[in-house]
């Protein structure tokens, strides 16, 4: 039962319809204005831009009487819509309809086409009956602009001494925008609203803060487990909103941190653990639309296996379900995986783990792509460049911290995977090369870095790993580009652990492959750093000056094929107003890494002077790196997950 709805294409980017319709004050009007059609009597349904389909899987139009469906494209006349075959539109005056409801915005001269057509009496009423307000809008005379939907959701929980804290910059502004603001909205479990309310942004570069705890004490909420709505009005250069979020608690050792949650819901996510003996994974799956999830709508399946078990329960509009993939797959355990078969009703779902000392963390899973098929160019490519694609991820200090990697198939063309791991010292030496050979989609194999050690040493106490594509035992036909993996990390001093996910890209080459090394901001390829890491200031318990939360950063700077000796990297400390404090220099060797914390890079008087809201600009113009930011409380917990940019 997936939802039959266009929400992203790789080649085009996201679309915007379903945003505007599933919007909630939309949601809410377009409720409105269907019961107000329904009392009227037979309506017909006029769909000139391909939109009604896509509407009618957000919003129940089965209430209405449907006296017809019609279109404008004679090559549509062979579609049936809502059980309906379509008929011309300039049949409509036949129809008997009370009203018409024309499916699309920006209607006007769609509407003007046809009133000559309409009965006597007949009411003819388009979706801009229901559109946002002008003053939401970045750019009102095309409503369908992706800017005017800058929108995602965020997971946000305060109860039982656990808080959440979603963390971002004014990024668009980087781009033009000014006197941005955020319309928010807050939705418990059952998609009720607790609360909405706008927060007006500070021009520049400013830090954003939005904190549960803040929010429970300023609407004097109870205990509350849900979605939160996030629209960024008059956003430029980018319709995403970003951000890294920190759950945290009252006790010290609670403390984790994951990603955002993809404003475009997806078929399909992957990367989901199972539990070792003794551990519960709850996975939490947020509905993105107002119309709710069927029972039986969801299921999961192991890796590379058919057998699927659906989740028997329905969830709202708006809804926030946890969901225990143990009562689905009793029998599943660890570095077992699962495919997650979401038909697009949520956006990218976190899980939370809690293991069988008690604590407790958060992560993400991965969107599963659906359009690739493998490609044989890439092993021909290697000739060029080197490495070709890499999934680099930290070997934290080898001393205190047991470094896994489990690969996890992301793609629907994925039978084989090809592979395997490099170890990499700080410096950028190998040290190690462990070849899976090539696996099948249903292997699930992981590996720990400090196994495959196996006495040999990492000079510097630390490094990186690498997941690269090897056609050694063959499967040069099987290789698709996008190479996934789960890393998980154990301080084996105080049983913490930290899981974490991301895809390959080629780096630091001057040729291009297909789009890579990717660039966000123009053509390929991307050879420049502008890394966020967000701070712990000002967090219940933590603060430089409080709970000795401490800021981490491990920086990669991979490369697939040799580029310049080292980087040439600012640390730029930035106030919650956008102003610099500080910057500081750093030097990565090519093929290296380097693990700082930020109470290292600035002194304690800078860090408290940036602010609740203040963070580091990572800054390189020589070269392309990839980053993975934690916080760290000495003794107690720690936190880690990939960083974004901008």
């Amino acid at each position: 039962m997936a939802l039959k709805i266009d929400t992203f294409s790789n080649q085009t980017g996201g679309f915007s319809f379903f945003k505007a319709v599933g919007h909630p004050i939309t949601a809410e009007a377009t409720n409105v204005l269907l019961d107000r059609l329904s009392a009227l009597g037979p309506v017909a349904l006029y769909d000139p831009m391909g939109h009604l389909s896509t509407l009618a899987e957000l919003h129940d139009l089965t209430r209405l009487d449907i006296a017809g469906v019609y279109v404008q494209a004679v090559e549509r006349l062979s579609e049936t819509i809502l059980g309906h075959a379509v008929r011309p539109v300039t049949a409509l005056s036949e129809s008997g309809a009370k009203a018409v409801l024309l499916a699309g915005f920006d209607a006007g001269r769609a509407a003007d086409h046809i009133r000559h057509l309409l009965p006597p009496g007949t009411e003819l009423v388009t979706l801009d009956a229901v559109r946002l307000p002008d003053a939401m809008l970045t750019n009102p005379r095309k409503y369908l602009d992706p800017l005017n939907f800058a929108t995602n959701h965020g997971f946000l929980r305060d109860e039982a001494g656990r808080h959440t804290r979603l963390v971002t910059a004014n990024y668009w502004t980087g781009y033009g925008a000014k006197d941005l603001r955020l319309w928010l909205r807050l939705f418990d479990r059952d998609g009720h609203t607790l609360a909405s309310w706008e927060e007006p942004l500070r021009n520049g570069l400013s830090g954003i803060v939005i904190d549960s705890a803040a929010i429970r004490a300023r609407f004097g909420l109870g205990d509350f487990a849900g979605t939160l709505f996030i629209h960024a009005i008059g956003a430029k250069g980018h319709d995403v909103v970003k951000y890294a979020v920190d759950t945290y608690g009252d006790a010290p050792d609670e403390l984790s941190c994951t990603h955002d949650a993809n404003a475009w819901p997806a078929d399909l996510y992957a990367g989901l653990p199972a539990p070792r003996a003794g551990e519960r994974v709850t996975l939490w799956l947020q509905n993105a639309h107002p119309a709710p999830v069927p029972a039986g709508a969801i299921g999961l399946n192991l890796m590379g296996r058919d057998e699927v078990r659906t989740l028997d329960a329905a969830i709202p509009g708006f809804g926030c379900h946890p969901v225990d993939p143990a009562a689905l797959f009793p029998e599943s355990r660890w570095p077992a995986q699962f495919e997650l078969r979401t038909g697009k009703h949520v956006v990218r779902p976190r899980y939370e783990l809690r293991s069988g000392n008690g604590r407790n963390r958060m992560a993400h899973v991965n969107v599963e792509r659906v359009d690739l098929k493998p490609d044989p160019a890439i092993a021909k490519a290697s000739t060029h460049l080197g490495k070709g694609y890499v999934l680099p991820a930290p070997i934290l200090p080898v001393a205190r911290y047991r470094s896994h990697a489990l690969p996890t198939p992301m793609s629907t063309a994925q039978a084989k995977l090809p592979i395997a791991l490099l170890l990499m010292d700080a410096d950028g030496t190998e040290i190690i090369r462990h070849r899976f050979g090539v696996l099948d989609r249903s292997d699930s194999v992981a590996v720990e870095t400090t196994a495959l050690l196996n006495g040999s040493q990492l000079p510097s106490g630390y490094g990186h790993m690498e997941l690269v594509y090897d056609f050694t035992d063959g499967g040069e036909d099987q290789a698709d580009g996008w190479l996934h993996g789960l890393f998980r990390y154990e301080d084996i001093e105080t049983g913490h652990a930290a899981d974490t996910s991301f895809g390959a890209h080629v780096f630091n080459g001057v040729m291009t492959f297909k789009g890579e090394p990717q660039s966000y901001g123009g053509p390929p390829p991307g050879l420049s750093t502008r890394l966020f890491l967000r701070l712990g200031n000002n967090m219940v318990g933590g603060g430089m000056a409080g709970g000795g939360l401490d800021t981490y950063c491990h920086l990669i700077y991979p490369a697939s094929t040799p580029w310049h000796p080292a980087s040439s990297t600012i640390l730029v400390l930035t106030a919650t107003d956008g102003a610099e404090i500080a910057a500081t220099p750093l030097t990565i060797p090519c093929g290296g890494s380097r693990l700082w914390r930020a109470s290292a890079m600035f002194t304690a008087e800078d860090l408290v002077a940036a602010g609740d809201g203040g963070y580091v600009l990572i800054r390189d113009a020589t070269c392309r790196l990839f980053g993975y930011h934690g916080l760290i409380r000495d003794d107690h917990a720690f936190s880690l997950d990939h960083m974004f940019g901008f």
